[in-house]
């Protein structure tokens, strides 16, 4: 047992969320950087002769720079157990980041400079909220021209209705950012840049009252850095430990992924601000980390690895200690299985892992027994309070373009739709092919090309006037007369809309069926 506490608490897990072009991708490369998981950063802008960022492992993500899925990568840091998982910043890829974010302790929401706080970091700062995850705030792009800091931090406080308390302060912006103000230690960084940000920014550090600091900066930037911190230590609250971890506050932290200033800096503080393991919630209440084994399943992903091409459940270890080759109770299905394919991830790298504790991720090998959502434990009636499911916005019809690979289709369309790539739905009226449902139409986009290079099969895909979708209990054998009737993959009746209007006029004709957003056990975001 103290073995299981000592590693409990130097456990920390977290996601990192942001608009997409906030450098979320960047960020998490210097972190694996400074956290010596790998020796030399590639950009993710990069083109020729240059790496693609490792938890971009999917072709798709390094031929546009995006993230669409989402990666689990370790490492060790100053005694403690790193586990970052990085989401999709695209809001077409929601559900995989809403999925991702219950298996994280802490989040780290990274803003550009520029823009301050957007659409989708508002959605995803909300998820967090409603979790009580504790959230750090990294204010990226300072090596461009940005906001003023004092504005940033107003911007955040307002729309996100949480106080914000600087920890670091800019020192100047665009090619003037010359480094950062450690506002608790009382200690300027000042950073020298290296080329193209491969390899660890050397830094400087001295004191405000310095001589020598105006020579490094500049004499203007050494007086209106004096004049910030003035203000900021009489006007700025200061920082409360406790009401970070209970959601209402949040540090913030200023500098560049791209040129590495104040991210070493971040990471020390952040594995002693962030959280160690707490407890899961479950139907029968909360479970503590420190009892017998407990993990659940956030994810799963097909084809990781081309020298595998098999499926990969992402489980988080809930509570006690996994080992290799131990029996378990699969809580859903009741059977008993045996965790003996399990595997470490760093993206689509993998090693055979023989132990894992609270807020670790491990990869479990999928024969198509595991869903998102289920669990695996010593105990046989742990099951999750609830999973979060998005209901589609958009729909298509896909076809086919060479019958033949029918059975490579099938496997594909099975194998993607379990990981929630998209959600199929299939006629009751004789039609052959399916219909496919996603938040946003980048997921068609990824399912076909994934399609094309993970199964070898090419379709087409025709987007439908239908917009809205609901999942029907009571008496359904009625037939709707402004919707499309077709089935869930697990047989259950739902309707297609083309509006609103429609939805309502169906309502109010058949009193006796409710329409629901998604199915009674799932939980909608």
């Amino acid at each position: 047992m103290d073995q299981l506490l000592h590693e409990i608490q130097r456990r920390r897990t977290f996601a990192i969320i942001s608009h997409p072009d906030a450098g979320k991708t960047t960020i998490t490369e210097k972190l694996l950087l400074y956290g010596g998981a790998i020796h030399e950063a590639g950009s993710v802008t990069a083109r020729e002769g240059s790496s693609s960022t490792r938890s971009d492992w999917m072709s798709m993500e390094q031929q546009r720079g995006i993230s669409i899925s989402s990666s689990a990568l370790t490492f060790e840091y100053q005694g403690h157990h790193v586990n970052l998982l990085d989401t999709p910043g695209h809001q077409d890829f929601s559900e995989d980041t809403y999925r991702t974010l219950t298996a994280a302790d802490s989040a780290l929401m990274v803003l550009d400079a520029a823009r301050g706080v957007q659409a989708q970091t508002e959605k995803l700062f909300a998820v967090c909220r409603n979790r009580g995850i504790p959230i750090l705030t990294f204010v990226n792009k300072m090596d461009r021209p940005a906001q003023d800091p004092f504005e940033l931090l107003e911007q955040v406080e307002k729309t996100l209705a949480i106080r914000a308390v600087p920890l670091t302060w800019p020192i100047g912006d665009g090619p003037d950012f010359k480094g950062v103000y450690d506002l608790q230690a009382k200690q300027v960084l000042v950073f020298e840049r290296v080329a193209r940000g491969k390899t660890r920014a050397p830094v400087n550090v001295t004191s405000v009252g310095d001589p020598a600091l105006a020579e490094l900066i500049g004499p203007e930037l050494h007086a209106k850095l004096q004049e910030d911190v003035d203000l900021i230590e009489g006007a700025l609250p200061e920082f409360d430990q406790d009401e970070f971890l209970r959601g209402e506050l949040t540090p913030v932290f200023f500098g560049s992924a791209i040129t590495n200033f104040g991210v070493e800096h971040f990471l020390s503080k952040f594995v002693h601000l962030a959280p160690s393991p707490g407890p899961l919630e479950t139907t029968s209440g909360a479970l503590p980390p420190d009892t017998e084994f407990t993990g659940f399943i956030f994810k799963l992903q097909a084809n990781m690895s081309k020298h595998h091409r098999d499926r990969t459940a992402f489980m988080r270890v809930a509570s006690g200690k996994f080992e290799r080759g131990m029996e378990v109770t699969h809580t859903r299905t009741g059977r008993k299985m045996r965790l003996s394919r399990a595997h470490t991830l760093f993206a689509q790298d993998r090693e055979s892992v023989e132990e894992a504790f609270p807020g670790d991720i491990v990869g479990l090998v999928n024969p198509g027994v595991f869903r998102i959502g289920d669990v695996v434990s010593f105990s046989p009636k742990v099951q999750l309070a609830s999973f979060p499911r998005f209901t589609p916005e958009t729909f298509a019809n896909v076809t086919m373009r060479d019958v033949t690979k029918r059975k490579a289709f099938h496997k594909g369309l099975e194998q993607l739709a379990e990981e929630g790539v998209v959600q199929v739905f299939y006629p009751t009226d004789g039609a052959r092919d399916p219909l496919l449902g996603a938040v946003g139409p980048l997921q068609f986009e990824v399912f076909q090309h994934r399609l094309r290079e993970e199964y070898n099969v090419d379709v087409e895909l025709n987007v439908t006037s239908y917009q809205l979708v609901r999942w029907l209990a009571g008496d359904t054998s009625e037939v709707a007369r402004f919707a499309r009737n077709v089935e869930d993959d697990e047989g259950r009746p739902v309707m297609l809309f083309r509006s609103k209007y429609d939805l309502e006029y169906t309502q109010r004709n058949h009193p006796g069926i409710e329409f629901l957003p998604l199915p009674k056990n799932l939980t909608v975001v």
